[in-house]
């Protein structure tokens, strides 16, 4: 069965580099017209990029409506946001907490309530999906209670937006990563102390190697097409079997 997303307005967060890159180039190819938000400028033939704050009220409203005018509509809304900064809770200020929980948790909220508004008066369904973690099953490794809070929020989150969009046709899942290699991986690997954190963390994934950003891509694809037509509340693990371990 071809996917085929012809038609079909998705919005990417955190779409310029990384997982969301990859996601937004798989639902391009199949023929998506792509919205990709992030603070600096994405590399993707024919995208429309939209410069936001997604932890920003104003910024999400503005993104909503920019992508109303250029494209008529949303169909898709996929939240991949996020920022993971490892702080031991013995170092972690307010601020690192609040900023992480803004970045990875209310622009989940934000996002969703508003491009959730403009799919119910189109009023034909939506897809939204929501990056979420391994970390919001098990934790990975300490200096990321801030990151891992944020990231069972957003399951939760994802669960209980299931049961409040579906009666609108909104199905409403997430994808739980594990150790994908990213620019944000390689740079937070040029520590010591980090680089040492990685390699145990590839010693544990029966698999023995990270994922590529298009391999959450290619299960992005699969939610917001019909193949998973009957999934909403779900949470797809993709992680190399590492939370077998």
């Amino acid at each position: 069965m071809n996917i085929d997303l012809s038609g079909k307005v998705a919005i990417v967060t955190g779409g310029a580099k990384g997982i969301g890159l990859g996601i937004a180039k798989r639902l391009a190819e199949a023929g998506a017209k792509i919205v990709i938000v992030d603070l600096k400028e994405a590399k993707l033939d024919k995208a429309l990029f939209i410069e936001a704050d997604v932890s920003d009220e104003e910024d999400v409203k503005k993104v909503i409506s920019e992508t109303v005018s250029a494209y008529g509509s949303i169909d898709i809304l996929v939240n991949n946001a996020g920022i993971y900064p490892s702080i031991p809770i013995s170092s972690m200020t307010s601020e690192d907490f609040e900023k992480v929980l803004a970045v990875n948790l209310k622009s989940v909220f934000l996002c969703t309530k508003y491009v959730a508004e403009q799919m119910i008066r189109q009023d034909r369904g939506g897809k939204i999906i929501n990056i979420t973690s391994i970390d919001a099953l098990h934790p990975s490794s300490i200096g990321l209670a801030h990151y891992d809070a944020s990231k069972h929020g957003v399951w939760g989150f994802t669960k209980n937006t299931a049961l409040e969009l579906a009666p609108h046709k909104i199905w409403v899942n997430a994808i739980a990563p594990g150790g994908i290699v990213t620019e944000g991986v390689e740079e937070a690997q040029k520590g010591a102390d980090m680089s040492k954190v990685m390699e145990s963390f590839l010693a544990k994934i029966p698999m023995k190697r990270m994922g590529e950003p298009d391999e959450i891509g290619k299960v992005a694809l699969f939610l917001a097409s019909d193949m998973s037509s009957y999934m909403t509340g779900s949470q797809i693990v993709v992680d190399g079997g590492v939370l077998l371990t």
